[in-house]
């Protein structure tokens, strides 16, 4: 009978891939060491608003082709609508919704790894930190579980420390800023909205998943030391969890998807315009799979670009619908019709727009990029450092305000936009930052900086990686962790 590792993502695109990739980091430690041979199970929870969702379809269809049997898929059924309900806006309700389905599924879980232990050995259930409900099937059945935390070790000391500044409030989080162990203090705002505040759904839930990540067998960590090593030793040495022994603490990142893109035997054209751009030169926009604007943003964004003098490559999706919620990946529409009258005209040649997808992982290893301006999702905020990219933070939804303070504040490898009344990031504000990273004026002391920065930690996360690093040291502790299992 032949060893599994069962990992648990939740639904969303960026929890999938990040999870997966780590499945492929183990298989490839694993694949040093043969006698000690081991499969990926991934269980796939769908979402019950998408009945299919191409982009996550085709991933998934390509690491099956890529790893055969080696990597296989647990999928759980999709739940009707009238099994779930929740309230609130869409930054609170999302969280709400991603907690709720794991503990919906419970049920489903407990009987697909009960079946699964009948040819395989569960050796460990890895848990995103949202399907924090499957530990209880995983107590039931006697099976270990770990945590992976798909976002950076500065965000899971605040995490991990949520119950303590639980306790110092009565009515959540304050105005005052948030205390972190070891790390600078976190604007009330930059919180993550469904944390802020007690009446949200999803609250408890924080409270009751830091709980369990403590008495877990170990936390995995999509990071690395040079990058983010204060936040860890304060996470390692207990200064989050005060009373409570922290688990083993196994960073192995940066865990990244390869650049692939979409299509394989097609080169995708923004690649070809960058071929013909000076080295350095262009500033790359990408929000990522749920970054959707309204017309006043995408015309302060144009207007912005265009006054900064920079070369530009910017992925532009369809206006934002009702509540700020996405588009789908199908809608068609006009470039001219949501940017400003001449624009594409105006910048003809030194700027290049492509509608809904670019590979980005291509995009940012480009010799002509100079510059990323990101909505701070960690997988790209990580796949932008490995290029040694320099990001200006835009964040947009989930933890990704939280993101940018530790990146600006702690990191130093973005530059900050400042939004306007109304959550507007004007054209001014967009040009100065654009000007200031591309180093287009004689004085730009802190687009120096953050690029000096960028360059070291693009050079620490190789030796993170490589024979001996501290990640590859990580991945075999935390191997040798699911072999004592």
């Amino acid at each position: 009978m032949e060893d599994t590792i069962v990992l648990y993502p939740a639904p969303g695109r960026g929890h999938v891939n990040s999870t997966i990739e780590f499945g492929k980091l183990l298989l490839r430690h694993y694949n040093h060491h043969p006698a000690a041979a081991v499969t990926i199970t991934v269980v796939i929870t769908p979402l019950p608003f998408e009945t299919s969702s191409p982009a996550v379809d085709t991933y998934l269809d390509s690491v099956s082709a890529d790893h055969n049997a080696s990597i296989t898929f647990l999928r759980l059924p999709l739940l009707s609508p009238s099994t779930y309900s929740v309230g609130g806006d869409f930054a609170t309700a999302i969280p709400a919704l991603f907690y709720r389905l794991p503990l919906l599924q419970n049920p489903h879980l407990r009987g697909s790894l009960s079946d699964l232990s009948k040819s395989k050995r569960v050796k460990a259930l890895v848990l995103d930190f949202f399907c924090n409900a499957a530990v209880r099937v995983a107590d039931e059945l006697g099976i270990p579980f770990y945590f992976y935390f798909t976002s950076c070790a500065c965000d899971l000391a605040q995490f991990l420390h949520f119950p303590v500044t639980h306790g110092a409030s009565v009515k959540g989080v304050v105005d005052s800023p948030v205390p972190v162990p070891g790390l600078p203090p976190v604007p009330s705002e930059d919180i993550p909205p469904a944390m802020a505040d007690r009446s949200c759904e999803a609250y408890s839930d924080f409270i009751d998943t830091a709980h369990n990540m403590v008495r877990s067998a170990g936390l995995i960590v999509n990071s690395f030391e040079l990058l983010e090593g204060k936040a860890i030793r304060a996470i390692a040495e207990g200064k989050c969890t005060p009373g409570r022994r922290p688990p083993p603490v196994y960073c192995v990142g940066p865990v990244v998807e390869e650049g692939k893109g979409r299509n394989c035997s097609r080169r995708h054209a923004c690649l070809t315009w960058l071929d013909s751009q000076p080295k350095g030169s262009v500033v790359f926009l990408c929000f990522g799979s749920a970054g959707v604007f309204s017309r006043a943003q995408i015309t302060e964004v144009a207007i912005g670009l265009e006054r900064s003098g920079a070369r530009f490559l910017w992925v532009v999706k369809n206006l934002a619908i009702g509540g700020g919620r996405p588009t789908t990946e199908d809608d068609e529409f006009d470039l001219g019709s949501i940017l400003p009258s001449g624009f594409l005209h105006r910048t003809e040649g030194r700027g290049f727009l492509v509608k809904r997808w670019a590979p980005q992982v291509e995009v940012l290893n480009h010799e002509s990029v100079g510059g990323f301006v990101t909505h701070c999702g960690w997988n790209s905020v990580l796949e932008s450092l490995c290029a040694g990219v320099p990001m200006i933070g835009w964040p947009l939804y989930a933890e990704q305000r939280l993101n940018r303070h530790f990146m600006v504040e702690e990191m130093g490898v973005a530059l900050e936009l400042t939004e306007s009344e109304g959550q507007i990031v004007k054209a001014e504000e967009l040009e100065k930052q654009v000007v200031e990273l591309m180093m287009m004026v004689s004085r730009s002391e802190k687009g120096k900086a953050v690029r000096e920065r960028v360059v070291a930690v693009k050079a620490g996360a190789a030796v993170a990686m490589s024979d001996g690093g501290s990640s590859r040291v990580a991945v075999t502790k935390l191997v040798e962790s699911f072999r004592q299992c």
